[in-house]
């Protein structure tokens, strides 16, 4: 019996689906059902139509939040590349301990959750933060509002979102070959020439990973943009839980969650057609 069922599984290759097994169920339970639902409630709530995507897709409050999140997405993607570009470079080519060390004190955010960081930045831009105190302390008498602004969102947002993008570059970086680098030396090319023709074009898969990444975990950024951010100027993931939270309007929140997985699916695509998903990650 036993050689039997060997033989059957070693005919019929099942074991690899029989490894896959556990990820696909609990994929299936806690993934691809609630969506779903989301998908489902989106068309039903209240009633079934859609009318909830058709005021998602014409409202101007929606179209304002969807701008917003976008262009902040954006900027937020912009200043994690000017922050992690040098530093990763840096990492690059410094000596392997310094190397390790930076790498060190990068890596060391993943282990503080979103919460701990967002609440971190509360206390620094607050009105009684040291920041206030040190402007207070050059004279600055009426010292601006930092907390509850754009600028304090984002601020944090780039603080969070930085460590992806300084190891998608570090980590293409280091994989490019020395001899590249010196046979366009011996070629004549020097300074920022070097930079642009050689150097750039060979990391510009590493600034597509690390861009993409951002971007996509910036869409649906939430705690940061609530805590931190201006009422105002909301994102669209704080939009959908203020719809949910405040007036249990689930259809309408679960429309805007669709769309905005709409939108994230499209942009993977894209980069899918272009570099390929496995890459990803470096």
């Amino acid at each position: 019996m036993g050689s039997s069922l060997s033989r059957l599984t070693e005919k019929t290759n099942v074991w690899p689906w029989l490894l896959l097994a556990p990820l696909g169920i609990y994929m299936l339970i806690f993934f691809v059902v609630p969506l779903v639902d989301v998908a489902i409630m989106s068309v039903t709530d209240p009633r079934l139509s859609l009318v909830n995507y058709e005021r998602v897709l014409t409202g101007a409050l929606y179209q304002r939040v969807f701008l917003n999140t976008f262009l902040t997405a954006a900027f937020v993607t912009v200043c994690c590349l000017a922050v992690g570009y040098p530093l990763a470079y840096l990492m690059a080519h410094s000596k392997p301990r310094t190397a390790m060390f930076i790498l060190l004190l990068v890596t060391m955010s993943f282990w503080t959750s979103f919460l701990v960081r967002t609440y971190s930045w509360m206390v620094l831009l607050g009105n009684n933060g040291p920041l206030i105190a040190l402007l207070q302390m050059i004279g600055i008498d009426d010292t601006p509002q930092l907390l509850f602004t754009r600028f304090s969102s984002t601020l944090a947002m780039v603080h969070i979102l930085a460590p992806y993008m300084i190891m998608n570059i570090f980590s293409v970086m280091k994989k490019i070959d020395p001899a590249l680098i010196r046979s366009a030396e011996s070629l004549g090319a020097r300074g920022w020439s070097l930079f642009r023709h050689v150097y750039l074009p060979l990391t510009a898969p590493g600034i597509a990973n690390g861009s993409v990444l951002v971007f996509v975990i910036c869409l649906g950024f939430y705690v940061t943009p609530v805590l931190l951010g201006s009422p105002r100027e909301q994102m669209i993931a704080g939009l959908i839980g203020h719809q949910i939270d405040e007036f249990l309007a689930f259809g309408m929140g679960s429309a805007m969650a669709m769309v905005l997985l709409f939108i994230t699916f499209v942009i993977l695509t894209i980069y899918h057609r272009r570099f390929g998903l496995d890459k990803l990650w470096g």
